[in-house]
């Protein structure tokens, strides 16, 4: 098969699938990416048996055929190149691809494609449509709440929540617990509820950075993967097995205090503050200041770095309590 494609979408769909390319691999097969033809497009699928992405690129090919080779070799190469247009010839005797831009040239050897894993088939299960922006913006607000530990395999995930016609996404990690909601494109028949893993969400939100005006999402009946859908790509993963906490019980349902502060001060103050935590204990106090004699209320963001200094940030705010 030749393939003929221009280097910026090669580069492009490379970067696509490299977070799905195993760093390290018992199964060598693992560290490449598959390469083929479908439907006038060049595919681009990475696997770590976890999670795996496939992407599209527009290409002119001519003949058929599919091959593997080493995902960071050729991302190297490809990003090395000065000309526009690429030319992929694939091999069989020995397997691998030989590339040309302009006068820069290069074989790299590879593994058969039919000793690619098999994506897994997602089909059987629930599928929704969800608005890009929306789920883009609750994924950025939630996934960073996940544990990064596996002391806890269920707190690594992201509980993801159908019912009616919204969606709800919830991760907690023992210290934090972040919930946000979204409509669905369209309502569904029956409530479900997965574990999706928080490393797959993020690189669905990375993703999305393709323009896509929607995501489908679709499970498999035995409730063990899901697929991502999105314009130019596509996520399969499996699903993390076990029982989230019941998060709606960890929610406050009353409070003492309740302060209103603008989002953006409140951004900026925080990150200063965040500047003297890290080199202090790693905490950032939190002072509600109610007012009086018809003052405002204010919210004081502290932080302290023995060593180095401490820092201070006022913010005016509607106090109550």
């Amino acid at each position: 098969m030749q393939v003929t494609c221009l280097r910026e979408n090669l580069s492009r769909g490379l970067a696509n699938i490299s977070r799905a390319v195993a760093a390290r691999a018992t199964l060598p097969v693992t560290q490449n990416v598959l390469l083929e033809g479908d439907n006038g497009q060049l595919k681009l699928t990475a696997t770590n048996t976890e999670i795996s992405i496939s992407t599209w690129i527009g290409a002119q090919i001519e003949g058929g055929g599919s091959v593997t080779v080493p995902a960071r070799m050729l991302n190297d190469f490809v990003n090395s190149l000065p000309g526009q247009t690429v030319q992929i010839g694939f091999q069989t005797d020995p397997v691998g691809v030989e590339i040309t831009c302009d006068k820069f040239a290069a074989t790299i050897n590879g593994i058969a494609a039919e000793e690619f894993p098999p994506i897994p088939v997602v089909e059987g299960g629930a599928s929704v449509t969800i608005p890009a922006d929306a789920f883009r913006g609750a994924l950025e607000r939630v996934v960073f709440a996940a544990a990064t530990d596996d002391s806890r395999p269920v707190l690594t995930g992201v509980k993801v929540e159908l019912a009616g016609d919204e969606f709800t996404l919830a991760a907690a990690d023992g210290f934090r617990l972040a919930v946000e909601s979204g409509k669905l494109g369209a309502s569904v028949s029956e409530e479900v509820g997965v574990i999706v893993p928080a490393k797959t969400l993020a690189e669905v939100e990375r993703l999305l950075g393709d323009g896509s005006s929607s995501v489908e999402l679709t499970l498999d009946a035995s409730g063990r993967s899901a697929k991502f859908r999105l314009e130019t790509s596509e996520v399969v993963t499996s699903l993390v097995q076990g029982t989230f906490p019941d998060y709606e019980k960890l929610m406050p349902t009353s409070h003492g205090t309740k302060a209103t502060i603008d989002l953006s001060g409140m951004v900026q103050a925080t990150r200063a503050a965040s500047i003297f935590a890290r080199d202090g204990s790693g905490i950032i106090r939190v002072i509600v200041n109610p007012g009086s004699d018809g003052e405002a209320g204010s919210v004081k963001i502290i932080s302290r770095a023995e060593e180095v200094g401490s820092n201070e940030n006022e913010l005016d705010a509607s106090v109550e309590g």
